[in-house]
């Protein structure tokens, strides 16, 4: 297992620091692949839960938000969720006066994930739409992969105490606390090494943003792991070896791209 771990970053690392790096239509092209089978994944779960939301909007939906932020960024991209939710609302009356009992739900299933993977991921492409976006979006996911790894390596040391015994039994207090100091140490590594090349980025605010990352991108594992408790899955796909699946890797990013591109716009741009 621990193979196959390794043998997945190494291919999937590299891949993803390119597209950053080189931004444009390759970076979208990224979100896009990645917004859309992590969209699919959740489609499938829920169909495995006896529901039948709108896979080809979940997916299509969320490739189109990401899109739509590429070309205009937050201009048309609220317009278009509209127009999205209005047109799951329709698909799924018809669906419902053809038979279909769980279209109600079906409806808020498709809109929920729509807004969950295809809104909240396309912040991945506004995030790296900023000015020195490269260096943002890397502090910005990298500081929550770095939450994620301290989290884990304390937590299997010196965890002790729960702190989510229903929805991931294997979370400690302890581990907590690691993740967000290493996500601050990262933060400060970071943000000094780029500091003289950047008119933005400063170690003060780079650690802000690691710490608030490392307090709140826990809530993104939480809840991608309630989804996949509620359906009884182990992980959101088998795509990814050693992994799971996509949405199971970007469950934090969701977070962090939000909550960093807001936080960078209102106080630090």
């Amino acid at each position: 297992m621990l193979d196959k771990r390794i043998l997945s970053a190494a291919v999937i690392i590299p891949v993803c620091l390119a597209a950053v790096f080189v931004g444009g239509w390759i970076f979208l092209m990224l979100v896009s692949l990645i917004l859309g089978v992590a969209a699919w994944e959740l489609a499938r779960m829920f169909r495995q839960g006896g529901y039948a939301p709108w896979e080809f909007m979940l997916v299509g939906g969320s490739i189109l938000l990401a899109g739509a932020r590429y070309f205009s960024n937050l201009d048309l991209a609220p317009l278009i969720f509209s127009i999205l939710v209005l047109l799951s609302m329709t698909f799924h009356t018809i669906s419902y006066e053809r038979g279909v009992d769980s279209a109600g739900v079906d409806f808020c299933l498709t809109t929920g994930g729509l807004a969950y993977v295809g809104w909240l991921g396309s912040y991945l492409v506004s995030l790296r739409m900023l000015p020195e976006g490269t260096y943002w979006i890397l502090l910005a996911i990298v500081s929550v992969s770095m939450a994620d790894v301290g989290a884990y390596l304390v937590g299997m040391v010196l965890g002790r105490h729960k702190i989510s015994r229903r929805v991931s039994p294997n979370k400690s207090a302890e581990g907590y606390l690691g993740g967000i100091l290493l996500a601050v140490l990262f933060a400060y590594f970071f943000s000094k090494g780029i500091q003289p090349h950047s008119h933005y980025i400063r170690v003060d605010n780079g650690m802000m943003l690691g710490l608030f990352l490392g307090l709140v991108s826990p809530l993104g594992d939480l809840g991608e792991s309630m989804l996949k408790r509620h359906f009884h899955l182990k992980d959101s796909s088998t795509l990814i070896p050693g992994h799971g699946g996509f949405l199971d890797r970007i469950d934090t990013w969701l977070w962090a791209a939000a909550v960093s591109f807001y936080l960078i716009t209102w106080f630090w741009i």
